[in-house]
């Protein structure tokens, strides 16, 4: 009697377990050939998932107000290293010819030793050019595929030759030192010889402008002083992603990173370095000068610094604000360093929920490549959970409901 009593029950726990195992195994099915794209991981060895080594740990410094000032105490005695220029002061700069250089001379008198006013020189293209349009020409602007200048052109060996003076060394000396040894030449042919040596093209020097200018290229080294400021200017300006807060010198194989923008707003004229003969400008984007905003915020996004100055408050005002239902304030966490230490990085905690936590958050200044990341709350994280499993219990209950 007991084994009959027990039966119908039997069957339907056998009834429930059946479609349960047909549900799972429907369900399973489904996910295997389920629409798009998926990765079959069956053939990835995951070694992360038999980790036995513990998780490295990483301090974390509490944001208060003396590691603002020491923030800013170090940032007021970091010191910059600026390039070597052989010349500090542009009021005693002279500039020194080089191969390549073309010079016009003039002899008074004699028409015969001056270089022709008239007289063009084709390069093999389609133009030509005289010495008056050469003397036209913005003398820091390049002349690809236009003619040269009829001139004295300064060989390789930095020598030129003139009419009964011979072969002179020119490259290294001034265009007064070259007339003075003109004119010592010619004064046994020309009485009291009057010479006048002027630079027609300057073509020995150069600096090379790269990056974020609309027209980079190379400028030439001239009789004036050529310093940071008017390179970047007489390259066309700037594009508007330009970080002229980080424009890198290349010198004598070593870089050097200058801030154009404190020159232009702060008016340091030690960041608008003289430049010389071989450097590379290169005015980067501001791929290098970004914050990135994640976790519980309205709006995660990287942030561009701007003019160098960016902080808390900015970055998450940027974002949106932290959500009010789903961030944790107490949890506000800095991460820097990873570009150069990636696997010991500074970690920094930032408690808003304290009366002076926004006079900090506009205060502490973040670096290039920082991350800052909103932690969850502890009921959002429980009502997560809730929502995942909640579904798979309402439909267990619905299953056990349909089978009865």
């Amino acid at each position: 009697m007991l084994m009959k009593k027990l039966a119908p029950h039997s069957a339907a726990n056998f009834k429930s377990k059946l479609a349960a195992s047909l549900l799972l195994t429907s369900f399973l099915s489904a996910c295997a050939t389920a629409p798009g794209n998926y990765l079959d991981t069956s053939r990835l060895k995951d070694d992360g998932q038999h980790q036995s080594q513990p998780a490295e740990t990483y301090p974390v410094h509490l944001i208060d107000s003396q590691l603002v000032a020491m923030q800013a105490q170090q940032a007021a005695a970091k010191t910059q290293v600026l390039p070597t220029s052989t010349i500090s002061d542009p009021s005693q700069y002279v500039y020194r010819l080089s191969p390549q250089d073309i010079l016009g001379i003039t002899v008074w008198d004699h028409p015969e030793l001056t270089t022709p006013q008239g007289s063009t020189l084709s390069a093999g293209g389609n133009t030509t050019q005289s010495v008056g349009g050469a003397l036209q020409q913005p003398y820091t602007a390049a002349l690809p595929g236009q003619a040269d200048p009829y001139g004295q052109t300064i060989a390789a060996d930095g020598t030129i030759f003139f009419p009964f003076v011979g072969r002179i060394h020119a490259a290294g000396k001034t265009v007064g030192q070259v007339r003075d040894q003109l004119s010592s030449g010619l004064v046994r042919y020309i009485r009291n010889p009057q010479v006048d040596v002027r630079v027609l093209s300057y073509r020995g020097q150069k600096v090379q402008v790269t990056g974020e200018v609309k027209t980079p290229g190379p400028l030439a080294v001239s009789d004036v002083p050529l310093t940071l400021v008017d390179a970047i200017t007489r390259s066309g300006g700037t594009n508007s992603d330009a970080d002229i807060q980080r424009v890198r010198l290349t010198r004598n194989n070593k870089l050097y990173v200058l801030d154009a923008d404190r020159m232009l707003d702060k008016g340091d004229t030690t960041q608008n370095v003289m430049l010389q003969n071989g450097d590379v400008i290169n005015v980067p984007d501001r791929t290098d000068s970004r914050i990135f905003v994640m976790g519980e915020v309205k709006t995660p996004i990287q942030v561009p610094i701007i003019r160098g100055r960016m902080t808390i408050a900015d970055a998450l005002t940027q974002s949106g604000g932290i959500l009010d239902t789903d961030a944790n304030p107490r949890q506000i966490y800095v991460m820097r360093g990873m570009k150069d230490h990636p696997t010991t990085p500074e970690v920094y905690r930032l408690d808003m929920t304290q009366p002076d936590s926004i006079m900090l958050s506009s205060q502490f200044q973040l670096q290039p490549l920082d991350v800052v990341y909103v932690g969850t709350a502890a009921s959002t994280t429980f009502n997560r959970v809730l929502q995942q499993v909640l579904p798979s219990v309402q439909t267990l209950f619905y299953l056990k409901q349909l089978t009865r």
